[in-house]
């Protein structure tokens, strides 16, 4: 079975009718992520481009292999947006990257007006992705840390 890409399906829907939509869905449904997978194939479609490995993101975020990838495959749900953020700046994502998985998480995205955020967002911009640094950058401003004490 041949994949269609993203952009295969952006061009058949780019001059369709609404008449048309029907038979798209139902011709290409296997192509369509579902919502719980939408944030697993986000992260390694934007790993991949990095040649970042997941195991490295992982490791890098804080935790462990079995309970990353739990996370990540949304097989468990956390409510840690921290966690999400981490997993972020592990994989190097820019600021836009890191806004689509937090809102495909189900979180909201960096806030510039959340002083915290805004201290992420500074970080992220300027490429500064470990995390100890931005835990300095945070406490530093009388911010909490992103990484958890073990």
């Amino acid at each position: 079975m041949q994949k269609k890409s993203t952009n295969e399906l952006n061009d058949l829907l780019e001059n369709m009718k609404p008449d048309q939509l029907d038979s798209y869905l139902k011709d290409n449904s296997k192509y369509m992520a579902d919502e719980k997978k939408a944030f697993y194939y986000y992260m390694k479609d934007v790993l991949d481009e990095k040649n970042i490995k997941l195991k490295d993101v992982y490791s890098f975020a804080g935790v462990t292999e079995s309970y990353g990838s739990k996370i990540i495959t949304m097989e468990k749900h956390t409510k840690d947006r921290d966690l999400i953020i981490r997993l972020c700046l592990a994989g190097h994502f820019n600021w836009d990257e890191t806004n689509r998985a937090l809102k495909l998480y189900g979180f909201s995205e960096l806030y510039a007006k959340d002083p915290r955020d805004a201290c992420i967002i500074v970080a992220v911009n300027n490429r500064i992705f470990d995390m100890y640094e931005i835990d300095e950058m945070l406490i530093k401003q009388g911010l909490k840390k992103l990484t958890t004490e073990e």
